[in-house]
């Protein structure tokens, strides 16, 4: 008996130092687990953090400063805000923006759209097509530049030599003029991106199941209604994301203004991304810079919130 009454508290003994060893172990794990984690994502957060965010905090102090880089930056609070509201070739540059992007985002769309529908067929030689309509994307803006310019010359380009053969005795200036600058930068920005949401627009074709269309076609839709009842549901998602991409890059639209028309003729193709660059790195207002730059980010910021809405609206 008095063995048994020994034993028995010695296995219950055991039992309790046991039940934490599960607990234990099982946190281990999950610190080790949290451990990799952080190992995978501590490079990328780090060059992330390095190059994005931390600019990022710094542009929203810079921007309520008087800074030009050779002299101690002064505090001035809203004052740089204040100047941009009477600026006018601020709101010239902000018109110019919205004007471009109203222009490029449908356009680009439609023709990638366009192309995207077209290619996606099996066509001979469509790997080729498919890699010309992309190669744009890909071609040093300079040599783009230099081609265009050519194109649109005025006298001797070939764009309005074949508009004077179909008998428009005086055809446009194009980048000389400063009403066709603009929509000439929207002409070639859009042949230059539309490789790139043609890609887009083929990937989401793919997922768009060919039971729908035949179902469709059974039903008697034609191409038209297949296409609009169909198709296009289907490649909503794709259709979302490309608006958003396209919209934020408009409105970022840089490089290819500065080598075609740097702005002119007058301010015609002045745009918000130029404005910033010629304040900051031209004339040294680097605090009056960064409040432009906070005007654009915060643009582009609600725009793309819009779109979320409207897109979770349609889809609610």
């Amino acid at each position: 008996m008095a063995t048994i009454a020994d034993t028995r508290p010695r296995a219950s003994n055991t039992g309790r130092d046991r039940g934490p060893r599960p607990v234990r172990r099982r946190s281990r794990l999950t610190l080790r687990s949290t451990l990799i984690g952080w190992s995978f994502i501590l490079p990328n957060f780090l060059g992330f953090a390095a190059l994005t965010l931390v600019p990022v905090v710094t542009l929203f102090y810079m921007s309520m400063t008087n800074w030009n880089v050779f002299g101690s930056s002064a505090f001035v609070g809203l004052a740089n805000f204040q100047r941009l509201i009477g600026d006018g070739s601020f709101r010239i540059a902000l018109l110019n923006t919205l004007y471009y992007a109203a222009l490029h985002i449908p356009l680009t769309m439609i023709v990638a759209l366009g192309l995207a529908l077209l290619l996606n067929n099996k066509l001979r030689g469509v790997a080729f097509f498919r890699t010309a309509a992309f190669f744009p994307y890909i071609t040093s803006i300079v040599a783009i530049a230099v081609v265009w310019n050519l194109l649109f010359s005025p006298e001797y380009g070939p764009i309005n030599e074949i508009l004077r053969f179909f008998g428009l005795q005086n055809p446009p200036g194009w980048l000389t003029s400063s009403e066709w600058a603009m929509p000439a930068v929207v002409i070639i920005s859009t042949w230059r991106d539309m490789g790139y949401y043609m890609i887009l627009f083929l990937a989401g074709l793919q997922t768009v199941p060919r039971e729908l269309h035949e179902a469709a076609r059974v039903d008697g839709a034609n191409v038209w209604q297949r296409f609009v009842n169909v198709t296009l549901p289907c490649l909503r998602p794709t259709t979302f994301f490309v608006t958003v991409m396209l919209t934020i890059n408009s409105f970022k639209i840089f490089d290819l203004i500065l080598v075609m028309t740097q702005g002119g003729p007058g301010q015609s193709t002045l745009v918000l991304s130029q404005f910033i660059y010629q304040k900051g790195f031209q004339e040294n207002q680097f605090g009056y810079a960064s409040a432009a730059s906070i005007v654009l980010f915060l643009l582009c910021i609600v725009v793309t919130l819009v779109q979320f809405f409207l897109n979770k609206k349609r889809d609610a």
